[in-house]
């Protein structure tokens, strides 16, 4: 299960568009395992065993990056997306929206 799990959550996370973000709870949700957004981070850490995947668009639903990686804001910052005085990413303006 694990690793078909962290397919699909990947496969979620490849949809992302560029100059956007998700929250780890959303891709959970959107993977079909609600309330498993800590899973979501894990995968995330797994990502390259299994190909390129823009992991620098999750962070957490209050938009901070993953402690200990700082060049994600770099990469988002890259393609546009802004930061709050907090340090946190604007979440009403770049979450990602499913229309």
């Amino acid at each position: 299960m694990k690793e078909d799990f962290e397919a699909l959550v990947l496969a979620v996370i490849s949809e992302i568009p560029y100059g956007q973000v998700a929250s780890y709870g959303q891709i959970a949700e959107l993977a079909g395992y609600p309330r498993h957004g800590r899973h979501v981070g894990k995968a995330c850490s797994h990502s390259e065993f299994y190909g390129d995947y823009p992991c620098h668009r999750v962070v957490n639903s209050q938009g901070r990056t993953a402690p200990g990686w700082d060049e994600q804001r770099c990469l988002l910052e890259a393609e546009g997306v802004e930061f709050k005085p907090n340090g946190c990413v604007d979440m009403a303006k770049y979450q990602w929206q499913l229309r």
